[in-house]
């Protein structure tokens, strides 16, 4: 692991075991992990390394301390905020959507409790959600004079269909953790004293794949929404190629004619 990813955070837990599954915490339960700019920027130092260091975990799963899974932005720390400083706030939420976007390792959002405005763009910035019961969604930004701003007027049509992403936008309601499963946001609802378990047990059936093949094949399914369907197939090969030449490509093959776990490597 890098020291990036190994250094002590002020705002988030990082726990990577033995199996290389990593639990990413983050730790402002008094705010109800509310992102203030110091998250913000931990939230995005953390995904950016790892997009340089993928090696360091095989898969993650994202969740909250305490009851909720994050408030969004810290308004307590916003007030009075001047315009500039606004910006210069918002850059760096930017640059954390992209970053968690762009992050090879897959990652789950285990919500356990709200989500909301940023929180809930946060979520759907990950690669799919498994949700406690207890938990609420909602993209409240039209009520505080905003827009949503970390990718969720793009990624929420993506989960729910463009009419129904704009319902939950436009009236900046909180939907259930049922609600969101119906509408095809939430992969699983767990009850709540499951969901650590049920989202890390998902995470370790991907963990025990060929990391090369797990990351090539993330990258060609986020570029089903992207791409005609023909280019989309082009990128498809291309990632399929990178995988022919890899050491696991083989192991793959001998372990299963040998009746075995495969033991995958990495390369």
């Amino acid at each position: 692991m890098s020291q990036e990813a190994l250094k002590v955070y002020e705002t988030l837990k990082i726990q990577i075991a033995a199996d290389r599954v990593g639990i990413v915490t983050m730790n402002r339960p008094a705010a109800r992990n509310a992102m203030n700019t110091r998250m913000m920027e931990e939230l995005r130092d953390f995904f950016a390394d790892l997009y340089v260091n993928p090696d360091a975990a095989v898969c993650l799963v994202l969740t909250g301390e305490g009851k909720g899974f994050c408030a969004g932005a810290d308004l307590k720390e916003r007030k009075g905020m001047s315009d500039a400083v606004w910006r210069r706030q918002h850059a760096v939420v930017e640059q954390m959507a992209r970053a968690v976007m762009d992050c090879p390792v897959p990652v789950i959002a285990a919500v356990n409790g709200a989500a909301f405005g940023g929180g809930m763009e946060l979520a759907l910035a990950c690669d799919f959600i498994y949700a406690a019961r207890s938990a609420r969604f909602a993209l409240t930004e039209v009520t505080l004079g905003i827009i949503p701003g970390a990718a969720g007027t793009q990624n929420l049509p993506r989960a729910v269909g463009q009419r129904r992403a704009k319902e939950i936008i436009l009236t900046g309601a909180p939907i259930t953790a049922e609600e969101a499963a119906a509408f095809g946001m939430v992969n699983k609802v767990c009850a709540d004293d499951k969901l650590l378990a049920e989202a890390r047990a998902t995470a370790l059936k991907i963990a025990a794949n060929a990391p090369i093949s797990v990351r090539q094949a993330k990258k060609a399914v986020d570029k089903a929404t992207e791409l005609d369907r023909m280019s989309g197939y082009a990128f498809e090969i291309e990632a399929y190629n990178r995988c022919v030449v890899t050491e696991d490509r083989q192991e793959g093959i001998l372990a299963y004619n040998e009746k075995r776990k495969p033991n995958y490597k990495g390369r």
